[in-house]
């Protein structure tokens, strides 16, 4: 899909900071923006979202913050000016890191998951906030509701549960998410089964080791029974390698290197991803997951989200029969509510009918750390509609 960036930009611009900051003119809006010049966020896009603001008759203040490998809240100087706004927006990877900490946390401050002005001035910004709180209500009552759930993947992924019931409305985090791209974590603990991973094993967003990323020769199958980790499957060395890297993490951090805490699957069909995943696994981790193409699960700690991420791409997701995402693809008129939903926001139905589909993968459709042949996306079909 293509854009008309300055129209585009302003839709995002209201539909960040009025639909989902709920600001009105003359609030004071604070900008919290990196200042890491390694390409996670654009620089440019602080100055655009500024602009946009104003022109929405918003006081906009910024304020530069530095890259923390190691999860921290902000320091007294930040909290004061967060304290001072009505509307706070982290173009950071601060936000992200302290997105389940309590700490001065309240539903003014927002983690913008638009990482450049492309991003923005797309429909995954700009299509509607309210529309995809919706939506994530609507699928997290489904799961909650669900008997038997059962997880599978092209690649052979196939893991099977019932879900403990958690609350379907409001946010599975302490601050807002934009846009809204992915519903509650689904907590691990009565699911077993197994996950097949491909290309690498990456961090959460949490802390930044180094190194991120744990590359893999080949397919890795990771059993595990509950909130356990119980074997590793593949390549003697994929399967030392990834021994290694739990191990490395979980010394680092004092952790449980095998817990398995909760997985939960992209909901935002908008969300493109144009960079190749294995250039920067650090910003592939924290900029594709919320396309209904990336199901991830939280491991490496007894906490949200846990400090190493299993990825499993084109998930197909049946609830009691029903397939909610099949091969990537989220129906959302497959749940109660759903179909009323899309017919009050032409604008969603309208993406879940023509949903983007480049996440990142490799010319042969994996997750890869290297290929050249990156750029090139494979057009895909619709799965049959019929319900798996």
């Amino acid at each position: 899909m293509t854009y008309d960036l300055s129209q585009a930009a302003a839709k995002s611009a209201r539909n960040l900071f009025m639909n989902c900051g709920q600001c009105v003119p003359g609030d004071r809006v604070l900008l919290v923006h990196e200042t890491e010049a390694d390409g996670f966020y654009d620089p440019q896009l602080v100055h655009e979202l500024k602009r946009a603001a104003q022109q929405l008759d918003l006081k906009v203040k910024t304020h530069g913050v530095r890259l923390y490998r190691t999860v921290r809240d902000p320091d007294a100087k930040l909290r004061a000016k967060m304290a001072d706004a009505d509307c706070t927006v982290f173009l950071a990877r601060l936000g992200d890191q302290i997105r389940y900490r309590t700490q001065d946390a309240c539903p003014s401050q927002i983690v913008c998951y638009a990482l450049d002005r492309q991003m923005f001035a797309s429909a995954f910004a700009g299509t509607s906030y309210d529309g995809f709180g919706h939506l994530r209500t609507l699928i997290n009552a489904a799961v909650s509701n669900a008997k038997v759930i059962r997880v599978t993947c092209p690649l052979g992924t196939d893991f099977q549960g019932t879900t403990p019931s958690f609350p379907p409305t409001g946010a599975d985090t302490t601050r807002k998410r934009f846009p809204i791209s992915i519903g509650a974590p689904i907590p691990a603990k009565t699911f077993a089964g197994y996950v097949v991973q491909s290309g690498f094993l990456t961090g959460t967003g949490s802390h930044y080791y180094v190194p991120y990323a744990c590359g893999l020769t080949d397919l890795l199958t990771v059993r595990f029974d509950g909130n356990r980790i119980t074997g590793f499957t593949g390549t003697a060395r994929d399967v030392e390698a990834a021994k290694a890297h739990y191990r490395f993490v979980s010394q680092s951090y004092d952790i449980d290197p095998y817990h398995v805490h909760s997985w939960h699957a992209g909901i935002h069909p908008g969300l493109r991803y144009t960079g190749f995943a294995g250039t920067s696994t650090e910003r592939w981790s924290g900029g594709a997951f919320g396309n209904p193409r990336v199901l991830h699960i939280h491991t490496c700690g007894d906490y949200p989200p846990g400090e190493i991420s299993l990825n499993v791409i084109d998930p197909t997701v049946v609830l009691d029969g029903v397939a909610v995402w099949q091969d990537g693809w989220l129906y959302p008129d497959r749940i109660a509510g759903g179909a009323a939903l899309l017919a009050e926001y032409p604008d969603m139905a309208q993406l879940f009918a023509n949903p983007e589909h480049d996440i990142g993968l490799a010319r042969d459709g994996r997750l890869r750390l290297t290929d050249p042949g990156h750029n090139t996306v494979t057009p895909r079909s619709a799965p049959n509609l019929q319900n798996a």
